[in-house]
């Protein structure tokens, strides 16, 4: 009876915190998954399948870590007056390992009060001599981590916390993922999994984190890498190891040096590491430990310092979030190109918030004129232009509705370094919502393109980033979320790589949409912006989005449902396909920033209700590299 309490108290937590976060619709959806897989979902969600296991173990059996083919890798674990049942529990993963190419280096801190701690590792090391053990003076946990190294003879690296679990395939699959980089000729010197919580069991796991591929402006935000890292000892050693002056976030910190060396990460898309949730553990929330939050700053300051760019580091929306405020280079004039069709009531509330918030001097606006049949609209074309000071109005000389053609063509009418898309049926709500959207790309290493929070009127999330392959094609990341939450791992909470951003708000530098000629003319309504994004990715540059710039969005007013009119609809799939077409199905619906391990049927970042890649052991990984 008190574990069915205690369930049901759970729920009930979780039910008032996702209303409170994402909305009721939201809640009921993501509500019932999580009933299912915490009550009558099957045991051991995100390992392999037994027989899977078992065939590693077949695969390797006889074999030693000089032996097996694969690179050895040792773990780093300080100790501190580990609790017996935790330590028993993370030795037994070490020695559970389907793969023999594993060391685990022991420091052990504890006080006298604990030697069992150190009772506890010598009973283990009679079963295995691979794990080394060593008794140290508490000097912190960077220090006692730094100790931990000292005893490594592996080829590779990885941390580990003494009160978690690895997963018994671990470091198989980071040995198999190490062996598959060097055979693409990509580089190998940093790599990460995904992670799962737990309090109990990893039998039955609270929730995974479902990470993207390398994403240097998240990085930036949040420590979203952790569990399980795994990086060459030589690069741990060109960097002198952890920072003790970081304590607290000295992994971020070791992570963003590391990243410096290697030019990016590599990751693998499996839960690889199972971080235990109790009091005290960070994977709770930093509240547990204050300190994380200066460590944290510290660490991205003396990053933002070594790679020569300039910005100030503040706290972020939320607890264990951080914000780069980037120092805008120069004086970055930016066109503001807003195509119109009548629809004047729309355009005077978006030019009048422009022109009333908007905190950045140096703009233009140019609105393109685009086949209006009301003479009305003509008249407030002049009456805007007297009370709008250097307003512009260009008439787009074509006749239908294409959305490439109307921005190509305003374009040409631009003086700005950069460009803004900005649909007619928008509001500014911030007033640097400009200078935000500046701060992501006109400085040293910034992105091409940055992307806003666009809201619906009901304080629903209409935009926060586009995601290919959602729906088959491409959808807005965490659509009808409630106004104010956080999203997936922060990830409406903090600036984010995305493969594309709505072109209803879109900045982009100037020269980088000539470079690749601007909008396609043959996406003449949708997806355009989708194509563009990824030509533009594609080219090398990178996509970002802010959520420091904020929009209301009034979803197309202008142009009206496209499903309710034949033709329209058969131009729509038409686009669709195109999109196909040109970038390929497969990597239309392999987005490297969405993990593969989450739904592509919703915009809400819920686990994919097929987990077949990760019962089947697949090893997968992929290189991005990036500056962070």
């Amino acid at each position: 009876m008190n574990v069915r309490l205690k369930r049901a108290r759970e729920l009930a937590g979780y039910a008032v915190q996702l209303t409170k976060d994402e909305g009721l619709g939201t809640m009921l959806v993501r509500g019932a998954g999580f009933v299912r897989r915490r009550c009558f979902g099957k045991k051991a969600r995100y390992l392999p399948a037994k027989k899977v296991l078992e065939a590693q173990r077949a695969e390797l059996a006889g074999k030693t870590a000089d032996t097996c083919g694969l690179p050895t890798i040792s773990i780093l674990t300080p100790l501190y007056n580990t609790p017996e049942r935790y330590l028993r529990e993370f030795l037994d993963s070490f020695l559970g390992q389907t793969a023999p190419n594993g060391e685990l280096c022991l420091a052990d801190a504890s006080d006298a009060e604990h030697a069992g701690v150190q009772r506890v590792v010598e009973e283990y090391q009679a079963k295995n001599q691979r794990i080394v053990y060593k008794k140290i003076e508490n000097r912190g946990i960077a220090a006692n981590t730094n100790a931990a190294a000292a005893l490594a003879s592996g080829e590779y690296l990885a941390l580990a916390d003494h009160d978690d679990i690895l997963a018994p395939h671990a470091l198989y699959t980071m040995g198999k993922a190490i062996l598959r980089l060097r055979a693409q000729g990509k580089p190998d010197g940093f790599l990460y999994s995904d992670e799962a919580l737990f309090s109990k069991t990893i039998q039955r796991p609270i929730v995974a984190h479902f990470k993207p591929d390398y994403a240097p402006d998240y990085l930036l935000c949040c420590n979203y890498i952790c569990h399980l890292a795994v990086f060459r000892k030589t690069l741990w050693e060109a960097v002198g190891g952890e920072r003790p002056a970081c304590d607290g976030s000295q992994d971020h910190d070791l992570f963003l040096r590391l990243i410096e060396q290697v030019g990016g990460a590599a990751h693998v898309p499996q839960v690889l590491y199972y971080w235990r949730v109790h009091a005290g553990s960070t994977s709770g929330g930093t509240e547990a430990k204050p300190y994380v939050a200066e460590a944290a700053k510290k660490a991205l300051a003396d990053h933002l310092a070594r790679t020569g760019r300039t910005g100030t580091v503040e706290d972020g929306l939320f607890p264990s979030t951080y914000r780069v405020k980037w120092d805008i280079e120069g004086d970055p004039k930016v066109s503001i190109l807003i195509p119109n069709k009548d629809h004047t009531t729309d355009l005077e509330k978006c030019l009048q918030s422009i022109w009333k918030k908007t905190t950045w001097d140096n703009y233009e606006v140019i609105v393109i004129e685009n086949n209006s049949t009301d003479p009305a609209t003509f008249a407030y074309y002049e009456a805007a232009k007297q009370r709008y000071d250097g307003l512009r109005v260009v008439t787009y000389p074509e006749q239908g509705f294409n959305f490439s053609g109307i921005n190509n063509f305003g374009r040409k009418a631009a003086a700005g370094e950069y460009l803004l898309l900005l649909n007619n049926d928008v509001e500014v709500l911030n007033g640097d919502w400009l200078t935000e959207l500046l701060r992501q790309c006109a400085h040293k290493g910034g992105a091409a393109i940055c992307g806003a929070m666009l809201y619906y009127p009901d304080d629903t999330l209409q935009h926060a980033g586009v995601i290919t392959g959602l729906g088959g094609y491409a959808g807005h990341s965490h659509k009808y979320k409630q106004k104010g939450g956080s999203g997936y791992l922060f990830r409406t909470a903090t600036v984010q790589d995305f493969s594309a951003v709505t072109g209803a708000c879109l900045l982009v530098r100037a020269s980088v949409y000539d470079e690749v000629g601007g909008l396609d003319e043959q996406f003449a309504v949708a997806f355009n912006d989708v194509d563009f994004c990824l030509r533009v990715r594609d080219a090398g540059y990178r996509i970002a989005w802010t959520p420091y710039a904020q929009l209301v969005h009034y979803e197309s007013k202008s142009r009206g449902g496209d499903e309710k009119d034949p033709a329209k609809a058969a131009r729509f799939a038409a686009e669709q396909q195109r999109l196909y077409a040109i970038h390929g199905k497969e990597d239309i619906l392999d987005d490297p920033y969405y993990n593969p391990n989450l739904t592509r049927d919703r915009e809400d970042f819920s686990e994919s209700d097929d987990l077949r890649r990760l019962k089947e052991g697949t090893v997968t990984v992929r290189f991005r590299g990036g500056e962070a």
